[in-house]
């Protein structure tokens, strides 16, 4: 997509008036990804100066977060790429990572006064979000509730402004694409939490199940501690590295409590609801945007 290597020029741009050549040599290493974030503003505010700058703070943001995110998780590899703290060390990924922050509420401070809010407030939120993913993984949780409003914090709240923020510049109705950015984002974290059960390493380019062993009580997980007769034996796997044995006796006990088949229809139900929010949008695109999601092969 031409557009996407237009906002790849943008965020280079903001980094040059840095003026830091470290700055420039780190952001030529971050790996980029689909760039869900930018598709879905380009979508809805279509292709101008304001939109392309607005995509430009929304990834700078959250590559941020993930350069964080690498030196909590102690990552090495960030999609499929060695991740800045393995070439460097954790220091330069954290203090990059405020760089990009910087800059990107710097750029968001010159720009429509409740676009500006509306994306800071997800930052803050986002940062909560990573504060209680990191806390939750102390002991096994066991309440769905808690699950959601971390995902939602963590991961729904930017995708959500994002949307929100788009449709503030195009003039459209900015409840319904929050609605819809938020469901997105929902469901998008489902679905990778589920995928990290049902694909094999090679295809994750991580090990399978590592949430997990992380720490992660998913919502595959949720749903079979919830189910399980052996709770106790689910309860012992938790944070250790599982052998080939333990894994099969998991993922068995998903498909046999129907686990895995109720979190797959959940994360739909979410995506069909971000639907419903824009059906009389007349926008295609943001119903592929979710239908290429939520229709894939667990």
């Amino acid at each position: 997509m031409e557009e996407l290597q237009q906002v790849k020029e943008q965020i280079k741009s903001f980094v040059v008036e840095c003026n830091d050549k470290k700055s420039l040599e780190l952001l030529d290493l971050l790996a980029t990804g689909k760039m869900l974030r930018s598709k879905l503003i380009l979508k809805i505010a279509g292709v101008n100066e304001e939109s392309i700058k607005l995509c430009a703070v929304v990834e700078m943001i959250h590559a941020a977060s993930l350069l964080h995110d690498d030196v909590i998780d102690e990552s090495d590899t960030r999609r499929g790429k060695p991740s800045i703290n393995a070439l460097f060390d954790n220091k330069t990924s954290i203090m990059f990572g405020d760089i990009l922050y910087s800059k990107a509420f710097t750029e968001l401070s010159q720009m429509d006064k409740e676009v500006a809010y509306t994306v800071s407030n997800a930052v803050t939120l986002l940062s909560i979000g990573e504060m209680l993913d990191v806390d939750l993984t102390e002991t096994f949780n066991d309440f769905y509730d808690k699950y959601l409003d971390m995902i939602y914090k963590k991961t729904a709240s930017l995708i959500e402004a994002s949307a929100k923020a788009a449709a503030i510049i195009a003039g459209l109705d900015k409840d319904k694409y929050a609605l819809y950015g938020k469901n997105l984002g929902l469901a998008f974290q489902m679905i990778d939490d589920i995928l990290d059960i049902t694909q094999d390493s090679t295809t994750l380019g991580k090990p399978a199940m590592l949430d997990f062993v992380e720490g992660k009580v998913t919502i595959p997980y949720l749903l079979l501690h919830e189910r399980v007769q052996d709770k106790v034996k689910l309860e012992l796997l938790y944070k250790k590295p599982l052998s080939a044995d333990e894994s099969s006796w998991i993922k068995e006990q998903m498909i046999s409590t129907n686990a895995l088949q109720d979190s797959i229809s959940q994360a739909k139900k979410l995506g069909q609801e971000a639907i419903l929010a824009v059906e009389n949008e007349n926008n295609e695109s943001l119903v592929q945007i979710m239908s290429a999601m939520i229709d894939r092969e667990f």
